[in-house]
């Protein structure tokens, strides 16, 4: 139990030493730290979260992704320690508060950071449907596109192919109706187009005639038919239309996989909508929610040591700061007093010096002097 009050007494930045002669005081910082671990443990989490999909095909993506979160755990550990052990609490209401509200701003951007890759797992069931959705309809966007494209280039062809078909058709009910009428003719049959004689007489060898014409015709309009259709098939492979299909459940399942952090963020943004692009509040209040949470997760060691009452660890560490301070102030005129000292000691050193040096160079001038 020491082991773990100390470690959590190191994750709120106290000075230990100092707080373990106030034990009023060790379960409140023990709850701060507490609530920074557990912070940076979830950032950790989200943060390797991400990184697993910003490196998914990669076969190290796992190792570089407890790698990039044990990282951005500790960095965000760094930050949460620095911003609440930077609070002092023997200002007034005002100035506490003014002094954390950029440490609170931060917190909030933080919160943010960690709780959307956690967001991103909690709705992963639902992200993976609507990019789904989302990938096979943009096949067939795609498929539609270049459809249209390559009826706008061979639109010619396909008009053809049209006519030609319409042709057909209706060559095919004549044919149909002429082989009728030539059967009524041969067994003498009167109708509005026999003649009612029977046998293969001279109306019988016309109507055989013009039938025969017609199946010609038909023949004609196949083969065109036949040819134009080869042609537009062999466009549709040179320009890989005939490859382009639409998805299926395992093709659809493996781009779902293979997400990266942006699609599955843009999918998870697009769950707060419904198909006709209304809100959808029920889900949009559930992702606020968690963010929120995550958000207040982050801010609550500094609400917890703004919320807390001056103790006797704050006023002791003022003082071994204000003690510090001093004894620095001391050691500055110390410091100034020495230096002054040691100069002084200099330039004297620096006069006698030079003052021997004259002296005995104005004797030795007397010395050499020629008197005569």
């Amino acid at each position: 139990m020491k082991k773990i009050n100390d470690f959590f007494w190191f994750c709120s930045g106290t000075h230990v030493d100092t707080l373990k002669k106030f034990p009023t005081e060790h379960n409140k910082y023990v709850g701060i730290g507490a609530t920074i671990f557990f912070t940076a443990l979830f950032a950790s989490l989200s943060g390797g979260y991400a990184m697993y999909f910003v490196f998914s095909g990669n076969p190290a993506a796992i190792l570089l992704a407890i790698i990039f979160g044990l990282i951005w755990g500790l960095a965000i550990f760094n930050m949460d320690r620095y911003i609440v052990s930077s609070i002092t609490k023997t200002g007034t209401a005002n100035q506490q508060i003014l002094q954390a509200t950029p440490r609170i701003l931060l917190a909030i951007m933080i919160g943010i950071v960690i709780s959307r890759p956690l967001e991103l797992k909690i709705f992963d069931k639902e992200i993976r449907q609507k990019l789904k959705t989302s990938y096979l309809n943009g096949q067939r966007s795609k498929i539609d596109t270049l459809n249209n494209t390559f009826s706008n280039k061979y639109v010619t062809e396909l008009h053809k192919i049209v006519d030609l078909k319409a042709e057909k058709d209706s060559l095919e009910r004549d044919i149909n109706l002429s082989r009728y009428v030539l059967n009524q003719e041969i067994f003498g049959d009167k109708s509005s187009q026999t003649s009612g004689k029977e046998g293969y007489g001279t109306y019988a060898k016309q109507k055989e005639s013009v039938l025969n014409q017609k199946i010609q015709r038909l023949e004609t309009v196949r083969q065109q038919m036949t040819t134009l259709e080869n042609f537009i098939l062999r466009r549709k492979e040179l320009e890989s239309i005939t490859s382009e299909r639409m998805f299926s459940g395992k093709q659809l399942d493996s781009l779902a996989n293979v997400a990266g952090f942006a699609d599955r963020n843009w999918a998870l943004g697009q769950l707060s909508f419904n198909t006709d692009g209304s809100r959808d509040l029920g889900t949009y209040l559930a992702i606020a929610f968690i963010s929120m949470l995550f958000i207040l997760f982050e801010c609550l060691p500094v609400f917890v040591k703004l919320m807390s009452p001056v103790g006797p660890y704050d006023i002791a560490l003022q003082n071994i700061e204000l003690s510090a301070v001093h004894g620095s102030y001391k050691n500055k005129d110390f410091d100034i007093a020495v230096t002054d000292g040691v100069q002084d000691t200099k330039v004297e050193t620096e006069i006698h010096k030079q003052k021997q040096i004259i002296t005995g160079k104005s004797a030795r001038e007397l010395e050499n002097y020629d008197w005569d």
